[in-house]
């Protein structure tokens, strides 16, 4: 666009805070790239301190058509115009009003880049000071210095894949070659050669990654497959399905592998999911079975218990009872709903009985030490029969004792061994006293009496006679068996004159 000093366009605006109409488009910044547009800057030109007091639109254009035809200071005599091409000079360049390092504005309001390939145009500026267009296309760099930025933390943190960084540097180059911005944009080209560089690494890293996830994956899937497969041949019904569930989970969360591979594996594991399964349907269907069995057992037994909930045969019925629990511990568990009803029923019978022959236990016990008691009265009175003086008077008053004894009836299990001894020993001592009796008057018992004394007598004399004949003869042997021999005989014949004696008695 031409600016005709002295005539402004109407649409322009000449306050400094709006954009001001360039000659061509200024590249749109990448929308996923932070708005980090640098403030205005006037830069360090020494005529961007009288920027605020410009003077009007006026005084602008007279300064510029008053402005010296020569001089083209900041840049080449060839300078590319808004077109961007390069021609031969007509006539003497506009004066440069402002400039810094990497561009300048001159007195026609073109604006100009400088790169290594030379000075280019980026735009014309008719409104506003020239210290604003160096400060307008120098955002239009920041913004593009911003997209590197980003590019160069995405690469280096890998929030992107290579291929989408290198994606985001053609579009940066594209967007280079004809920036409408004034900076450094060779820095800018050198710095996306560096990205560009390290691409490749990242595609290389990337690769060793994925390789190396695979291996994992591979392995990982290897060992679940095995485990699957080891669940399936078990018999934890419990805690196997669950088991199985996470192995999944863990799977889905796993890499893929090539298309061969991942098939063979989750065929391994699939078939050890539905072994399993069925195996444990097949289980639990059996269970079934068995627990309906177990109910009509244990409802057979239920009621037998009931029925001898009220007996009073505490022997034979508690037999019974411990007989009917091993039996229901047989049959196994019965269905769950039923179960616990079921016990409780069998319990509440079992208690019924026991309860009561507890009750009659307690009066048993009472009665029992009660019969202890008079059993004690009546062992007081038999002890009083000893010792012995006449045993047919005692063997009388034992027998009266002895019938009301037995009318007591039991004494408790633990005293009974001892009141018993004690009646067994006055019984004992009246039969000794009535053998005795009965050995001293027995006419037959004194006779075998005399007669075993008699053969004593004759043995000890045809010992004697031994001796006297081994001591003649001087056989120390012979003479100490025969003395021995009559010693022991003549002990054994005192003993037997002793019996003797008391059958004559």
């Amino acid at each position: 666009m031409t600016h005709t000093p002295g005539s402004p366009e109407p649409e322009q605006v000449q306050a400094a805070d709006h954009e001001p109409t360039a000659a061509e488009p200024v590249p749109t910044p990448d929308p996923t790239a932070p708005d980090n547009t640098a403030p205005e800057s006037t830069g360090s030109d020494p005529d961007a301190s009288e920027a605020a007091e410009a003077p009007p639109e006026a005084e602008k254009t007279d300064a510029l058509q008053n402005a010296p035809e020569s001089g083209d200071v900041g840049g080449p005599p060839g300078a590319t115009g808004e077109s961007g091409e390069t021609g031969d000079q007509v006539g003497p360049a506009p004066e440069t009003v402002a400039s810094n390092e990497w561009g300048r504005v001159d007195a026609a309001g073109e604006v100009f880049v400088r790169t290594a390939d030379g000075e280019r145009s980026v735009g014309s500026w008719q409104v506003g000071q020239p210290e604003q267009a160096l400060a307008f296309f120098g955002r239009k760099f920041d913004d593009l210095a911003v997209q590197v930025d980003l590019l160069e933390q995405r690469l280096e943190s890998g929030a992107a894949a290579p291929d989408e960084i290198a994606s985001g540097v053609r579009r940066l180059r594209d967007a280079l070659k004809d920036a409408k911005a004034v900076g450094d944009l060779d820095a800018l080209s050198a710095r996306l050669d560096v990205v560009d560089a390290h691409i490749s690494e990242r595609r290389a890293e990337r690769k060793q990654a994925r390789a190396k996830a695979q291996d994992e994956a591979q392995a990982r899937k290897e060992a679940i497959a095995e485990a699957a497969e080891a669940i399936a041949e078990g018999n934890d019904w419990r805690h196997g399905a669950d088991r199985l569930r996470a192995l999944l989970d863990e799977w889905k969360s796993l890499a893929r592998l090539n298309r061969a591979t991942d098939d063979a594996l989750w065929r391994r594991f699939s078939t050890a999911r539905t072994h399993y399964t069925r195996r444990r349907k097949a289980h639990f269907a059996e269970l079934a079975d068995r627990r309906e069995t177990a109910r009509v057992i244990k409802e057979r037994i239920l009621t037998e218990a009931e029925e001898l909930a009220t007996s009073t045969d505490w022997g034979g019925t508690s037999r019974r009872y411990r007989e009917l629990m091993t039996e229901w511990k047989a049959a196994g568990p019965a269905p769950r709903n039923v179960e616990d009803m079921l016990w409780k029923r069998f319990r509440a019978a079992q208690d019924t009985f026991f309860e009561a022959r507890a009750a009659h236990q307690a009066q048993r016990d009472d009665e029992e030490l009660n019969n202890l008691r008079l059993k004690e009265e009546l062992l007081v009175e038999a002890e009083a029969l000893l010792p012995v003086q006449d045993w047919k008077s005692a063997r009388a008053q034992l027998r009266s004792v002895q019938e009301r004894w037995e009318q007591i009836g039991y004494v408790p299990r633990d005293s009974r061994r001892t009141v018993e001894g004690r009646l067994r020993k006055v019984e004992d001592a009246i039969r000794q006293a009535e053998d005795s009796e009965w050995k001293r008057s027995n006419p037959e018992a004194y006779a075998r009496a005399q007669d075993t004394v008699d053969q004593l007598q004759a043995l000890i004399s045809d010992l004697e006679q031994k001796v006297e004949k081994a001591r003649a003869s001087g056989d120390e042997r012979k003479l100490r068996e025969a003395e021995e021999a009559l010693a022991a005989r003549r002990t054994w014949l005192e003993q037997a004159e002793q019996a003797r004696d008391e059958f004559a008695g």
